[in-house]
Order: C-alpha cells, then sequence, then structure tokens
C-alpha cells in the first residue's frame, strides 16, 4: 500500500519506518521538498521511502498519518491541498498541545472541540479518525514495550474508516485492544488526556506507559 506521512518529527519517523518495514511504500511530506530530516529518513529507510512536500504526501498516500505538531496541524493540511486528500483516511495522531507557556502545556482546545473536530470541519471530504495520540511514539507502533494488557482508543465519523484503521492498528502495529469511543467528537476526551498523561510521564520518568480500562 502506498502511504502518505504529514510530519517529519519522532512520532512521523517512527511511524513512517515501521510502515516501510511492513513493506508498504511511505513518503514523509514537510512545508519543503528538501526537509533535511525527511531526506535523512529517507537515506536510512530504502528503496520504500521517499520524500517530498506535504501536497507530494497527500497526492501519493492512499491512507494519511497527521503526525506534525497540532498547533500547525490545519495550516500543514491547507499546504497539502484539500483535492489531494479527498474521500482518504487521515489518521490523526496530533495533539493541540501550547507550550507557549512553557512546561507543562496547556490544550490550545478543549471542551467543546478539539483538533479532530476542527481537522474534520475544514476538510468535510477527509474521513478523520482520531487515534494512537495518547500513547507515546514508540509505543504507537510497539505495544509491547509495555507489559500486559492495555488499550489504544479510536473515533470518528465514518465507520468503515474506523474499521480500517482497527485492522492497521491490530495487524501492523499489534494493538490486542482497539476501544471505539464514538464520532469524531469523542476526540475532545483523546485530547484531553494529555494533561494526565504528561503528569504520569513526570511521575514515572518514563514515557513507556498506557491506560488499560478494567470493566
Amino acid at each position: 500500500m502506498k502511504l502518505g506521512i504529514l510530519g517529519t518529527g519522532m512520532v512521523g519517523n517512527t511511524i513512517g519506518t515501521k510502515l516501510v518495514q511492513l513493506g508498504h511504500e511511505v513518503k514523509m511530506g514537510s512545508r519543503t521538498s528538501n526537509n533535511p530530516k525527511a531526506a535523512e529518513w529517507t537515506k536510512a529507510n530504502g528503496s520504500g521511502a521517499s520524500s517530498g512536500t506535504f501536497s507530494d504526501a497527500a497526492v501519493f498516500g492512499e491512507i494519511l498519518f497527521n503526525c506534525t505538531s497540532g498547533m500547525g496541524s490545519i495550516e500543514a493540511l491547507r499546504l497539502a491541498g484539500e483535492k489531494n486528500m479527498t474521500g482518504k483516511i487521515l489518521v490523526d495522531v496530533a495533539n493541540p498541545l501550547d507550550f507557549s507557556m512553557g512546561m507543562p502545556p496547556s490544550l490550545n482546545v478543549c471542551n467543546t472541540d478539539s483538533l479532530g473536530e476542527q481537522i474534520q470541519r475544514a476538510f468535510p471530504k477527509l474521513k478523520v479518525v482520531k487515534s494512537l495520540n495518547t500513547v507515546n511514539y514508540k509505543l504507537m507502533v510497539n505495544p509491547s514495550l509495555v507489559p500486559g494488557d492495555h488499550d489504544i482508543f479510536i473515533a470518528g465519523n465514518d465507520k468503515a474508516a474506523k474499521n480500517k484503521i482497527t485492522q492497521i492498528l491490530k495487524e501492523w502495529f499489534g494493538w490486542k485492544s482497539v476501544i471505539d469511543l464514538g464520532d469524531i467528537t469523542a476526540a475532545r476526551g483523546l485530547e484531553m488526556l494529555l494533561p494526565v498523561w504528561v503528569r504520569l510521564m513526570g511521575i514515572f520518568q518514563s514515557p513507556n506507559f498506557n491506560f488499560k480500562i478494567v470493566r
């Protein structure tokens, strides 16, 4: 499958690398066609990896992963081009973290809205699926880093898109428990888990932990 990664940070690097290792063709997109981080990633990952602009990645990918910084996601997606994403699934991994006042970060949007919803409103022909935003980037593609059973969440308006991403989470990334929280408004709760996550990371002095829903 051809997949597009939007963003060149550790999240995009890790997800993109995993997808190439699984035998997929992956294009990493950024603001410029000669981004040094994207070029380095491409060189490290062989013939299955390529890079270009956000627009290039959006055209290339059958499924897209938004791995940009949450505060810049809407702008990045505008650069990707609405026409290039029409009808496609976008896995929104980003969180609207605002570091302008230092640590810990606050949320740029919360309670009555979310980044996931903002993306869906801005690009109504895109099938936005919120997931993977509640764990460390290494855990996203390797849940076995945390022993035992634990959960990943998913939310979105399109049932078929969620089913496809659930399959990817389980079969490609190794997640055993995927909990569907419903439509894209559930992204509010998923993003609002981040202040708890940041606090826990400070207490544990490690990002390798996750949530388990017990009932």
